[in-house]
């Protein structure tokens, strides 16, 4: 989830309510629409994954990406773009 407040908000769900972390292994674009009261757009994929505790993982961004944000993206988030989904979601 592209923001952490978010994130953690969907994790702690997942630890204490049971139903929802069936929910969300099974069906996890519908489950975080769900507990965040958002739309995700069509062409995002959400992938949840179950750590283990002999697995550690990294999460690589798309090759040929820096993990920083392009100008144009910056211009969004410095004028405050009211995306449906990020950081500056506007519902969440």
């Amino acid at each position: 989830m592209p923001n952490s407040a978010l994130t953690e908000r969907v994790i702690e769900k997942a630890q204490t309510d049971p139903s929802f972390r069936s929910k969300l292994m099974s069906n996890p674009k519908a489950a975080v629409e769900g507990e965040l009261g958002i739309s995700i757009p069509s062409d995002l994929n959400v992938k949840v994954v179950e750590e283990k505790s002999d697995e550690f993982y990294i999460v690589l961004p798309p090759q040929g990406q820096s993990g920083q944000l392009s100008d144009e993206q910056l211009a969004g988030v410095a004028g405050g773009d009211s995306s449906t989904w990020g950081p500056n979601c506007a519902t969440c």
